[in-house]
This record gives C-alpha cells, sequence and structure tokens, in this order.
C-alpha cells in the first residue's frame, strides 16, 4: 500500500487501524506516567477500500525537537543524560519505538524531554531490539550535528540510558 500512497492504508477495520492502534499505545504509556502528550482522539476518514487517519494529542508548549537544540548546539550534557534515562524508562516499560530519532523527542522549556510518534510502536519483552533502537537514534544524531558532537551527544545519552 506504501507504493501506492504516502498518506492512505489498506482499511481492515477501525479497531486495525494505525491511529486506534497509536491512540490505544499512547494512552496505555501516559497512564503509566510516562512523558507522552496527552492523547485527545484519533480521527479516520474511510475511502472505500483505503483511509486516512491522524492522532490528536494535547501539544506541549514550548517545546523543541532535540534535533532542534542539536542543530543550534543548544544540547548539554545534563540534558542528553535526561534523554537517555527517558529511553530506559520507556524500554522498561517495553516501548520498542521503531523510528526512535532526534526529531520524536521533545524538550519542553523545564528540560523534560518527551517522546512522539508512536505510529507503528508496540510493547514487548526486552530483548535486542533496545539496542537496535538505540542504534537508530545515534544514527539521526548525525544527520543534526558534526560527527564528533555527535559522538560525544551519543555518548551522554547511553550514559543516562545506563544509569
Amino acid at each position: 500500500m506504501a507504493k501506492l500512497s504516502e498518506k492512505r492504508y489498506l482499511w481492515t477495520g477501525a479497531e486495525h487501524t494505525r491511529a486506534f492502534r497509536e491512540l490505544r499505545l499512547t494512552t496505555t504509556l501516559f497512564e503509566q506516567g510516562l512523558p507522552v502528550p496527552r492523547p485527545v482522539a484519533s480521527c479516520v476518514t474511510c475511502y472505500g477500500l483505503t483511509y486516512e487517519a491522524a492522532l490528536i494529542t494535547v501539544r506541549i508548549a514550548g517545546a523543541k525537537a532535540l534535533a532542534e537544540l542539536l542543530v543550534d548546539n543548544l544540547a548539554d550534557e545534563t540534558l542528553l543524560q535526561r534523554v537517555g534515562v527517558m529511553i530506559r524508562r520507556f524500554h522498561q516499560a517495553g516501548l520498542d519505538h521503531v523510528d526512535l530519532n532526534a526529531r520524536n523527542i521533545l524538550i519542553d522549556p523545564t528540560g523534560m524531554p518527551w517522546l512522539i510518534d508512536l505510529d507503528r510502536c508496540r510493547l514487548r519483552r526486552a530483548g535486542k531490539w533496545q539496542g537496535g533502537n538505540l542504534k537508530r537514534l545515534e544514527k539521526s544524531l548525525n544527520k543534526f550535528t558534526a560527527p564528533e558532537a555527535a559522538a560525544c551527544a551519543a555518548q551522554c545519552i547511553y550514559t543516562g540510558y545506563k544509569g
């Protein structure tokens, strides 16, 4: 289906839509006290055998993507370690974030990191996927800062992750 449309998905029933699955997962994590935006609703519009969908969450006022802070050289060691701690909390809850990257981590004005874009993510038992998540994040850091700075940022995140 992705080859036919970037925005539409094959309709297999309301409960199987990406938006409803993401809404349920986000609600579960939110109710556990994990830093995800408060979910409000999801919207699904059918077009015959396909659908488009969106998840609606409460906006995190003043938040900026970690990617933006890296580009502007505003991500210090303490902040990056907090990101690592946050990722560890999600991993302990079993969240496999299939698109963990610097754009999907928001930092609010108090310096608290938040995780967004849980589309296609799922809860799993601990395993190799956790290291894969971290490698994906590490790879994304290189897109927003020089290689040496990206390596330093990754090390700070790993330090926070390991506790």
